[in-house]
């Protein structure tokens, strides 16, 4: 029988440790962690924060149902899984905001209960479908009168920077925040940030001060230690009111870039007719009617709606991906109109051409994108192929293999030259693609995978091939 594997980005806490076996998730808690753990227990805090939405779903285990090869332990604890992790660098601004207020809100809660959390890591939050959740059961401890909020610096270069990011200077923070696995400084960015935007009180006491400071501590460290040591703390009401002002402040950020994209007016303003639209959402509900996944991955998924069609037709959850930032953040919202109310659905951020590799401590601290896709049971790249092969001058072969090694089965869209689409990209550059037609998609399909139906969807010539990968 095998044994439980810890999760390689599990090893910053001495007070437990979380382990995987047979898709379920579990975590540890050592003697160091105990007293909070029991604290938090015991107050009823923690059966509180799941039902409240705040905390995800955990149950002390009998030592009987613990799974072979945790260590010694004073309590496991399993935690529901999540359907697919994703980290900050990935999300859009939105969600990015959205993680941060339910940060916030969970702090707010917490201390009215005599707990706090004890640190502010942008990667003890994941989402379901588009809904923050909290994961680090050990993040909460009990709230002693008087403290300071220790993780306020962690939280301003894992939220607030990358928020402020977007929100004043109108720059994503995706590419930056994944080669800076623990967020934006705020001395790099209170040195981008124009003088007249450090005048509000608001930037200068969660950005300006705490750059000065870090600043000074580097310079003359004894001195910052005595005296924080020195000062008389803060009272909760004190502390509660601060985190209040934060939250409304980043409840009021939106980007600053948030004029409408090429991309993200590509749902309504595109080639297609309605009814060569319609052909289109019928081909791939007939797709994911016939192969049933529990996961489908959506390349291009633009504002979702073919993402949607998947769910409808019966998709269990389903990951989208796009580049284009302001077309996720209308998925994103998409996803919370109560008049759609789509649970199941996670768009997130990629460059396609340069994926998330595996990367952290050991670089396997945070999974890459290829070993993520590995769970996935079927793909969707509608519209997608040629912003490789094109944009970005991709042979259209490996195109198509790297497409075809993202799940058993899938549906690829092929887009022709003569498309409009196309045409507009090859306006101002060379056309420097003799070998980009219909026929040599078909053939590198076939080089990899079983063609099992094929769709003309467009007067241009746009069609739909559902492959099997062999």
């Amino acid at each position: 029988m095998s044994e439980a594997k810890l999760n390689a980005g599990s090893y910053r806490d001495s007070a437990g440790h979380v382990y995987e076996h047979a898709q379920r998730v579990y975590r540890t808690i050592h003697e160091a962690g105990c007293d909070d753990y029991e604290a938090a227990r015991e107050a009823g805090v923690l059966a509180d924060a799941i039902s409240s939405g705040f905390l995800i779903e955990s149950n002390e285990l009998e030592p009987g149902c613990w799974p072979k090869g945790l260590p010694s332990s004073r309590y496991v604890i399993e935690h529901s899984r999540i359907p697919y992790i994703s980290y900050p660098y990935e999300w859009s601004f939105s969600q990015l905001k959205a993680a941060a207020l339910h940060h916030l809100d969970f702090q707010l809660f917490l201390l009215k209960r005599d707990f706090k959390l004890r640190d502010a890591s942008a990667y003890n939050i994941q989402f379901i479908g588009c809904r923050p959740i909290f994961i680090d059961l050990l993040s909460v401890a009990p709230y002693r009168e008087g403290e300071f909020w220790l993780g306020h610096r962690q939280f301003c270069e894992q939220f607030l920077n990358p928020i402020l990011l977007r929100a004043k200077l109108g720059v994503a923070h995706n590419s930056w925040y994944r080669g800076s696995l623990e967020g934006i400084p705020s001395s790099s960015l209170s040195a981008m940030l124009p003088s007249v935007k450090k005048l509000s009180w608001n930037m200068f006491s969660h950005v300006v001060l705490p750059a000065k400071l870090e600043k000074r501590a580097q310079l003359s460290p004894d001195a910052a230690i005595l005296k924080v040591k020195s000062n008389g703390g803060l009272s909760r009401l004190g502390y509660m009111g601060f985190l209040t002002q934060l939250r409304n402040w980043i409840s009021s950020l939106h980007p600053r870039d948030k004029e409408k994209t090429t991309w993200a007016d590509y749902a309504k303003k595109n080639s297609y007719s309605d009814d060569e639209r319609e052909l289109k959402k019928t081909f791939i509900s007939n797709f994911v009617k016939c192969v049933c996944p529990d996961m489908l991955m959506d390349l291009g998924c633009n504002t979702g709606d073919y993402s949607v069609t998947a769910l409808d037709a019966g998709a269990k959850y389903v990951v989208g991906f796009d580049f284009d930032q302001y077309a996720l953040d209308l998925a994103q919202a998409r996803c919370l109109d109560v008049n759609e109310a789509i649970q199941g659905f996670l768009p997130l951020w990629l460059d396609a051409s340069n994926p998330s590799p595996d990367h952290g401590w050991q670089q396997c601290e945070r999974i890459g994108f290829a070993a993520r896709a590995q769970q996935v049971d079927a793909v969707i790249a509608l519209a997608f192929e040629h912003h490789l092969a094109i944009a970005k001058n991709i042979p259209l072969p490996q195109v198509v293999r790297w497409l075809v090694s993202l799940a058993p089965q899938g549906v690829i869209e092929f887009v022709p030259k003569e498309d409009v689409t196309i045409q507009k990209m090859l306006a101002l550059r060379e056309d420097v693609f003799p070998d980009y037609s219909l026929i040599s998609f078909e053939t590198a399909l076939l080089s990899c995978a079983k063609i099992v139906a094929r769709q003309e969807v467009s007067k241009g010539g746009r069609v739909l091939f559902w492959f099997c990968a062999v």
